[in-house]
């Protein structure tokens, strides 16, 4: 593997992200496709894609599992390590901040109205990411895309499936699929020669 980024330089970007980041979960998504896709054009659409999806499978908040998973894809082990230090570091000095001055910010007009703003800023950015990743997703099997996102929506709106069930299906039938289709292509290399 080879090494175009610094452990530091990951670090730093990591502690940004997770120290400026409100929402957890897919709101860090995009910031990271924009750091390492965009910017630094160190991973591509699918490889986020697909860091997003083990991020979202895996036990834990997405957020650090995002940032481990992109650590270690750019940097093994090393990386790993670095990037999941640098996402939960913010976390506890935020929280144990807070816990000092609880009583003072609950009852803070200012914050709570802080708060209730970056609220409506994440419903916009989580609304984009899954516009973004819905279109990187339908470009690659349409078909299997639309019936995927139908069937997951079906069965997580009008049945009482847990959600993790719901997720394992959807991933049993992607490989599912995908072992089939590799099966098929393989016989019709066995026919053309």
């Amino acid at each position: 593997m080879d090494k175009p980024i610094s452990l530091w330089k990951l670090f730093l970007i990591f502690l940004k992200i997770n120290t400026f980041t409100f929402g957890g979960g897919y709101t860090i998504v995009p910031i990271i496709r924009e750091e390492f896709v965009n910017k630094l054009e160190l991973i591509d659409d699918g490889e986020m894609l697909d860091i997003v999806a083990l991020s979202q499978s895996g036990p834990g908040a997405m957020a650090v599992s995002a940032s481990l998973l992109t650590g270690y894809r750019l940097r093994g082990a090393p990386g790993a390590f670095t990037c999941l230090f640098a996402s939960v570091l913010p976390c506890l000095v935020i929280i144990l901040s807070i816990n000092l001055a609880y009583q003072e910010f609950r009852s803070n007009f200012f914050v709570n109205a802080a708060l209730v703003g970056i609220s409506g800023v994440i419903s916009a950015v989580l609304l984009l990411t899954t516009w973004r990743m819905g279109k990187h997703a339908l470009q690659e099997d349409r078909l299997f895309s639309i019936v995927m996102i139908i069937g997951a929506t079906v069965l997580g709106a009008f049945t009482d499936i847990n959600t993790g069930i719901i997720i394992l299906l959807m991933g049993f039938s992607g490989i599912f699929i995908t072992k089939l289709e590799e099966h098929r292509g393989e016989d019709q290399k066995g026919d053309d020669q």
